[in-house]
């Protein structure tokens, strides 16, 4: 479904009825990465996918997606579906965007899973490494997303979900140059938010990945001490939903129900 916010057109999809959850994309990602799951989900709860701005078939929206704005669209979504609280799941950038919803809305939220993300902002490495992702953008952006791609798999599972990975490259090159570009900036400058981990009354979880070559494991377990957020590891990559695909779906299941 199409939903016009501010001059574009917002993508969203809403299945089932029941508790209302949330799942939000990574970078280069889009909803269609949830299509596998939904079935399941939808059985007992009302599952909501948003291509966030810049991505899938939601527009972009200036030259920085800030966290901040992406949230801003998914409340607008909501606020559409009239739906007031809800469990949210998010996958990377996703998680970083569910991060800038909560600290806004905490009461909007039942429960918050951060699959393959952090609460922790950029360091100057990472925003370093931004800045030449960028220009290698600009210069061959087709290029970029098959290497990205590739990248975040464990590299023994880049051949054993060869099939699946030539099918993300597929999804990822749909997104225009000014999307990618737009997110790495609004990545690059989100805050902290590790505070929302100690201070916030929903439930919260961790889904960490002990080979992902993007996100520091002992940075990820460092942000939950002394919090009440539950850790579920998992032995590969960055791709928890292809790469840990059952496990996930477990997981993620029983965190909606208890939630």
């Amino acid at each position: 479904m199409i939903l016009q916010y501010k001059g574009i057109n917002v993508f969203y999809t809403d299945t089932g009825k029941g508790n209302a959850v949330v799942l939000l994309h990574g970078f280069l990602e889009n909803a269609s990465m949830w299509d596998p799951f939904i079935p399941t989900l939808s059985k007992k709860n009302r599952i909501i996918c948003i291509d966030l701005l810049g991505h899938g078939k939601t527009e972009c929206l200036g030259y920085i997606h800030t966290m901040e704005l992406m949230a801003e669209v998914v409340l607008v979504v909501l606020k559409h579906l009239k739906i007031r609280r809800s469990t949210f799941i998010g996958h990377s950038m996703g998680g970083y965007v569910a991060l800038a919803f909560a600290e806004k809305n905490p009461d909007a939220l039942k429960g918050l899973c951060l699959m393959n993300s952090t609460a922790n902002a950029d360091t100057d490495e990472k925003k370093k490494n931004r800045d030449r992702a960028i220009i290698a953008v600009k210069q061959n952006h087709k290029m970029f997303i098959r290497m990205a791609i590739s990248n975040l798999f464990r590299p023994k599972n880049r051949t054993i979900f060869s099939e699946k990975i030539k099918h993300i490259k597929k999804e990822a090159l749909k997104t225009p140059l000014q999307g990618i570009v737009a997110a790495l900036e609004g990545m690059k400058i989100r805050d902290d938010r590790e505070a929302l981990l100690h201070f916030t009354p929903f439930k919260k979880m961790f889904i960490i990945s002990r080979k992902d070559p993007v996100l520091d494991y002992n940075s990820l377990i460092s942000q939950t001490k002394n919090t009440d957020v539950e850790i579920v590891e998992f032995p590969d990559g960055h791709m928890s939903h292809i790469e840990n695909k059952s496990e996930f779906s477990y997981t993620i299941t029983h965190f909606i129900e208890n939630t």
